[in-house]
């Protein structure tokens, strides 16, 4: 396994800044224009005001559909050309950068494809944009995670592994189409022959690289939070990872090319109760997180609400310390609504914690009162009022 902090010791890391902020058709902008100097960036405003829409439009810089999940037609602003257009200017690890990405208005009875660009010239997709900057968020829409169904939990840990590894979508979009293949095959009626073994063949392939990344991903973060045990008073707990799945227990045990027969094995065995079932029962699809509060030695999901909360942002503290050690890239951190559920000491320590990271962060807020504490030279407030940031 990686050694983590001699890996921080050999190479100082990148620490990325986003500089200026362009936005043409995004959401609820019709043409934006931000500079920003500062490391802490907070964006206050009332809600629906915009806020979450500019951490989104940052967060389509790396792979993947955004802190929101969101559908590409979605980004396109309801009254704008149908298209849409982000632009950012980064100070990234070799030099000032331009990444673009957006989509053209499609024409009539056309469909519309994004498109990328570094330094203004078109690349084929957003992996190159990894060399350039990382990114990790925390959204409401989190708050839920640990006592909610396993899928959230395993986007969620999909996400870890694609802030590391930016191959890690396509693969995962990748063995979704094959499984969709042979679920077609089984609903066919077809038990055996050559299409089913060579459809369970690629989806083996696939799926044993998915698990590993996943594994080795959660690996190297339960090892990070295991070195940074805190006290039971820590207003942030540390957590205890692990992962739940057949594959991914597999991937962990065995050599790939093992592994990968070892599930063939399992689809071919289970043929009969997929079809049955209409879906694959077993396979990285179906996965979890499994997530403890460290410090209580329980499972997160019977924590409070607050400790849940509070264990999530340490999760995402860590991550992004695991970003930073494994990719050499400190990630821009993008954190929505964060503060508003957090009393004074947690807030204050959050902060800290954060500055400590060395690295940019957005935050927003509806009730500028709660970032008081954060004010300072490397602090930048921003007000948004809907379609429009302005200074203070």
């Amino acid at each position: 396994m990686l050694d983590l902090e001699a890996k921080a010791i050999r190479h100082a890391p990148a620490r990325p800044a986003l500089r200026r902020l362009k936005l043409s058709d995004f959401r609820s902008y019709s043409a934006l224009d931000l500079e920003v100097e500062a490391q802490l960036v907070v964006l206050c405003g009332e809600n629906g005001a915009g806020k979450t829409n500019i951490l989104e439009s940052l967060s389509l810089l790396t792979p993947g559909r955004g802190l929101r999940r969101a559908d590409m037609e979605d980004f396109a602003r309801d009254t704008g050309s149908g298209g849409f257009a982000i632009s950012a200017e980064i100070d990234g690890p070799t030099g000032p950068v331009q990444l673009g990405t957006g989509v053209e208005p499609a024409a009539e009875g056309g469909s519309s494809q994004r498109k990328y660009r570094i330094d203004r010239a078109p690349v084929s997709s957003i992996r190159g944009f990894a060399d350039h900057v990382r990114m990790v968020w925390q959204t409401p829409g989190m708050d839920g995670l640990f006592a909610g169904p396993a899928g959230d939990r395993r986007r969620f840990l999909d996400r870890l592994v694609l802030a590391v590894d930016a191959e890690h979508g396509s693969r995962v979009n990748a063995l979704e189409r094959a499984l969709r293949n042979r679920n077609r095959l089984l609903e066919d009626g077809i038990r055996k022959g050559a299409w089913l073994e060579a459809s369970e063949k690629e989806i083996a392939e696939i799926a044993v690289a998915v698990a590993a990344a996943r594994t080795e991903t959660v690996a190297r973060l339960g090892a990070l939070l295991s070195r940074t045990d805190e006290a039971d008073a820590s207003p942030f707990p540390w957590a205890e990872v692990a992962l739940d799945g057949a594959v991914e227990q597999l991937a962990a045990e065995r050599p790939a090319l093992e592994a990968e027969d070892a599930y063939r094995e399992i689809l071919r065995d289970n043929r009969g109760r997929d079809a049955a079932a209409g879906r694959t029962l077993i396979g990285p699809q179906s996965c979890d997180l499994l997530v403890r509060h460290g410090p209580k030695n329980m499972e997160a999901a019977k924590a409070s609400t607050g400790e849940q909360k509070a264990l999530l942002i340490g999760l995402i503290l860590a991550h992004a310390q695991l970003v930073t050690a494994m990719s050499g890239i400190c990630p821009i951190i993008l954190l929505d609504e964060v503060a508003a559920h957090f009393d004074p000491r947690r807030r204050q320590a959050l902060f800290a914690r954060l500055r400590a990271l060395g690295a940019q962060v957005w935050v927003t807020g509806a009730d500028p009162n709660l970032f008081q504490d954060v004010s300072g030279p490397d602090t930048e407030f921003l007000t948004v009022t809907p379609g429009q940031v302005s200074r203070g």
